[in-house]
């Protein structure tokens, strides 16, 4: 397994932000997805959505990140999306029943 995320990010304008992941988000790796979402939440930025298409696995602690982005989001007033999740992403979040909880779009754009 990779110890290294990589992100691409895309400002569609100021207040909207893609950040598209990929490689496998670990407890050796959310301390990184963590950092990159850090300062993309403030009062200023309306959306953020999160493209893990290519993401094929996740654990627990890179959920926990994930949490940590949609509180963040919702205390600022901004909407945290993710999206292209992969069947075993999206089977772990349905297990979590997080599906629920976070909005999810079929689409990364």
């Amino acid at each position: 397994m990779n110890d290294m995320l990589k992100f691409e990010r895309k400002d569609n304008d100021a207040s909207h932000i893609l950040l598209r992941v990929h490689g496998d988000v670990t407890i050796q790796t959310s301390p990184q997805l963590r950092e990159q979402l850090k300062p993309l939440l403030s009062a200023s930025t309306k959306e953020i959505r999160v493209a893990l298409e290519h993401v094929d696995f996740m654990d627990s602690s890179g959920i926990a990140t994930l949490v940590e982005g949609l509180q963040w989001a919702r205390l600022t007033g901004g909407h945290f999306i993710l999206s292209g999740l992969s069947e075993n992403v999206r089977d772990v979040f349905e297990l979590a029943k997080l599906d629920t909880v976070f909005e999810i779009a079929t689409d990364s754009a």
